[in-house]
């Protein structure tokens, strides 16, 4: 062969080595993207209508994560935000509305704490689905049903399904780095209550919360009806702690 000839050869076997190396780089990132964000990498596609566009739309709230300053929070404040929750699920039963609204102020109380922007939902939602992008359809789907609530469309069993959703994010951001996920792309350990947010396993979590939520409620079922006056006397600092 020619000098020529074998000049182009070359040049045609390190252009399809480009090619294969380009689509496995393609490839790996889509594939950790999706492990990382879950059901919301599909919701990001569909709304960017397209592949390339939704993955820069999901480096960038990971670039913008690394920017947070993000902390565990102490044994301590983790139990005393469980027992501000006991009382707001304790108060479903004669106030589920009012409940609710307290849940969602609980919830980002504790993600201000965490260090999570606490301002319009969907930038929460936005740092919220690099680190729980698996359970963020649970908080998408309480967010949804609040809005019903302050309209009086929502009934009492689509309030009691927003708590249940409501407690998914909320025991995973109680929990520590650790225990929540193994770490950064990686899967949610079996200890996260909604740990695949297909809807099998989504069932099964709003299954297990929801009996935690009837066991509270049937120790009260018998309590008389009337205006909710709050939660249990004796609590004033918890109180002001979710007004915050």
């Amino acid at each position: 062969m020619s000098t020529a000839i074998w000049v182009v050869v070359a040049l045609v076997v390190v252009a399809v080595l480009a090619a294969a190396g380009y689509l496995a780089m393609t490839r790996s990132r889509t594939a950790r993207l999706r492990r990382r964000f879950g059901p919301e990498y599909d919701r990001v596609l569909e709304r960017q209508g397209g592949r390339a566009a939704a993955e820069r739309e999901l480096r960038s709230r990971e670039q913008r994560h690394e920017e947070l300053e993000l902390r565990d929070l102490d044994p301590g404040r983790r139990e005393e935000y469980r027992e501000q929750w006991i009382r707001v699920q304790e108060r479903f039963v004669d106030a589920p509305e009012a409940a609710v609204e307290q849940a969602d102020q609980l919830v980002t109380v504790v993600m201000g704490e965490r260090g999570y922007p606490t301002h319009g939902f969907e930038e929460k939602a936005a740092h919220l689905s690099v680190e729980h992008g698996r359970t963020l359809e649970h908080y998408r789907r309480a967010h949804t049903i609040s809005g019903k609530a302050t309209t009086k469309e929502a009934s009492t069993e689509d309030l009691r399904q927003a708590m249940v959703h409501y407690r998914a994010l909320f025991e995973e951001l109680l929990a520590p780095h650790g225990e929540a996920h193994r770490g950064k792309g990686e899967e949610h350990t079996a200890q996260d209550p909604a740990q695949h947010a297909t809807p099998q396993n989504d069932q099964h979590a709003e299954r297990r919360a929801a009996e935690h939520t009837d066991e509270h409620a049937g120790k009260h079922a018998a309590a008389p009806t009337g205006p909710a006056t709050g939660p249990a006397t004796g609590h004033r600092g918890d109180d002001r702690t979710m007004r915050s």
